[in-house]
């Protein structure tokens, strides 16, 4: 590594390329039920028990005043994405009115489910789309709304078009070396005016903070100065212990249980 630091030291950095080209980031299907219990835990830090008791309530019913007591979200032990047209149709109209048409896609989305889905029950989302989080606040428990309104923003922004960044790759000579910087800029948000999804992974952690990182305009072969070479090492590290978040994933990858039994599953390994 020492000799590389000092042949770069001894190099005259020319920018050789600038390109720059449209990267689109689509949004994510409404929730499953690994998958609410999933974002339940990156973003909330419930226990997937927990997530599953209080869906429970939302789904038997909430007492909202004058409407008397109202299931406010669909059946909650799902492995399917699909959503009734009418459903589809609600999403849409409240789209194109509260942000109009450059956020609604021509055609309304549907979501393929996994190849065993047993495609009995329709997607985890709000029984209506205009029952926002915030006009049935009072009526549900802290704990509640934060569900309930995890349920409405990932429904709502699974109808809406993808956000566009520009990404931008630097590429520079140094002597015998090429150097390559890459970043983006976002252009429209889409989707991710409502609803941006949890990550667990370190790498998924590092690809979502590259889309944010933003580069200084440059021209092609413009001379550059090194400000700072860093030499690092680095050691393959075994992947990190289990939360419950990447339990549910793996149990579900392996094929292990069915959505309505990871609940259990966990409680039950933990409890031993």
């Amino acid at each position: 590594a020492d000799a590389h630091v000092a042949a770069l030291k001894a190099a005259r950095f020319v920018v050789q390329s600038v390109t720059t080209r449209e990267k689109r980031k689509y949004p994510v299907p409404p929730f499953i039920t690994s998958k609410l219990q999933q974002e339940a835990v990156r973003k909330l830090h419930f226990t997937a028990k927990k997530t599953m008791l209080l869906a429970q309530r939302l789904y038997e019913g909430v007492e909202l005043g004058e409407e008397g007591s109202v299931g406010v979200i669909t059946y909650m032990r799902t492995d399917s994405t699909r959503v009734a047209e009418s459903a589809l149709h609600a999403a849409r109209d409240y789209i194109r009115k509260n942000f109009g048409e450059a956020y609604l896609p021509a055609e309304a989305i549907h979501y393929r489910s996994k190849k065993d889905a047993q495609d009995a029950h329709e997607a985890i989302r709000p029984t209506s789309v205009e029952r926002t989080p915030d006009s049935i606040r009072a009526s549900l428990s802290p704990d509640e709304y934060k569900l309930y309104k995890l349920i409405w923003q990932r429904f709502v922004a699974s109808q809406m078009n993808p956000a566009v960044f520009d990404q931008t790759t630097i590429d520079v000579a140094a002597g015998d070396y090429l150097l390559r910087a890459t970043g983006s800029v976002e252009k429209f948000n889409g989707f991710r005016a409502v609803y941006e999804e949890g990550k667990d992974e370190k790498a998924e952690m590092e690809e979502e903070e590259e889309l944010k990182h933003r580069l200084p305009a440059v021209a092609q072969g413009e001379a550059l100065r090194d400000r700072k070479i860093l030499p690092e090492q680095h050691f393959t590290e075994p992947p990190p212990r289990y939360n419950e978040a990447t339990l549910v994933k793996a149990l579900e990858e392996k094929g292990i249980g069915r959505p309505s039994t990871y609940a259990q599953i966990l409680s039950v390994i933990q409890y031993r």
